[in-house]
C-alpha cells in the first residue's frame, strides 16, 4: 500500500508507514525464526538423498552448540534488515512542490524545475512529463495499484501542473520501431537496435535502457516501451 503526506509546501507520495513496519519488523522477525530453526532444517535436508547442496547442509547440520543458533538468529536478523531496506529503496519516491518533481529510487534522483513542465500525466504505469517542444522530461515506472494511482494526479494538480487526464496529447504519433526503420536517420536505428538487445537483461539492461533513452532524446526523437517492443516519435521542433 502506498501512502500520500502532504504540506502546503510539498506532497511525498511513498511507503506508508504500515509498510515500512511490516518490511522492517517482519522481515527481520522471519529472518530470526529461520536463523533459529536452519541447523535443524538442515539436519532434516541432510538425511533426504533428492535435495541438493548436501556437503554444505551436512556441515551445517554437524554443528553443535547454542552458539551456532545464536550466529544464525544474528544473521538471520541481519539479511532480513537487508532485505527489507533493499525492498524500500526499490519502491518510487515521488516528492512534488510547487518548484519541482523529484523521483527518487535506488538511491538514485531525477529532479524536474517546475517551469520546464507544459503537461503531465500516466502512461500506463509511468509518469512522464513534457515540456512545450513535447520533449520527455521524465518517465518513472510507480508502484502503486490501479485502485492507489488518483493519488498522483491528485499531487500535480495541488501543486499548479497542467495535468492531462486523456494521457499523452502525443500518442498517436508513436509507431512501433522495426529494425533499419526508413524513416528514421541512421544514427537513431543504431541507438534503438543496440537498446532493444537490453530487454530481459535485469539490472543492466534497465540501466541501458534508461541511458539509451537518453541519447535518443538528444537525436531528436522519443522512445517509450510496452511489452518489451520499442515505440518511437519525432520530438516537435522548438
Amino acid at each position: 500500500m502506498e501512502s500520500t503526506t502532504r504540506t502546503p509546501d510539498r506532497t511525498v507520495i511513498g511507503h506508508s508507514t504500515t509498510d515500512k513496519v511490516v518490511l522492517f519488523g517482519g522481515l527481520p522477525l522471519i529472518g530470526l525464526v529461520l536463523g533459529f530453526f536452519l541447523p535443524r532444517i538442515a539436519d532434516w535436508a541432510a538425511r533426504q538423498d533428492w535435495v541438493p547442496f548436501q556437503g554444505p547442509l551436512k556441515l551445517i547440520s554437524g554443528w553443535d552448540g547454542w552458539w551456532v543458533i545464536a550466529i544464525c538468529i544474528v544473521i538471520g536478523l541481519v539479511a532480513g534488515v537487508i532485505l527489507a531496506g533493499m525492498a524500500l529503496e526499490d519502491t518510487l519516491k515521488v516528492t512534488v512542490t510547487n518548484r519541482s518533481v523529484e523521483f527518487g529510487k535506488n538511491q538514485k534522483t531525477v529532479t524536474v524545475p517546475r517551469e520546464k513542465v507544459t503537461v503531465a500525466f500516466l502512461d500506463g504505469k509511468e509518469i512522464v512529463l513534457q515540456d512545450s517542444t513535447s520533449r520527455e522530461l521524465a518517465r518513472e515506472k510507480h508502484d502503486h495499484l490501479k485502485s492507489d494511482a488518483r493519488q498522483i494526479p491528485a499531487a500535480f494538480r495541488a501543486h499548479g501542473y497542467p495535468w492531462s487526464e486523456a494521457g499523452d496529447p502525443h500518442a498517436d504519433r508513436f509507431r512501433r520501431w522495426v529494425e533499419d526503420e526508413p524513416d528514421l536517420p541512421p544514427a537513431v536505428n543504431a541507438v534503438l537496435k543496440v537498446r532493444a538487445k537490453a530487454f530481459g537483461q535485469g539490472d543492466k539492461g534497465t540501466a541501458d535502457l534508461r541511458e539509451l533513452r537518453a541519447e535518443v532524446a538528444k537525436l531528436g526523437y522519443t522512445v517509450k516501451d510496452s511489452d518489451k517492443k520499442q515505440y518511437w516519435r519525432p520530438t516537435t521542433p522548438r
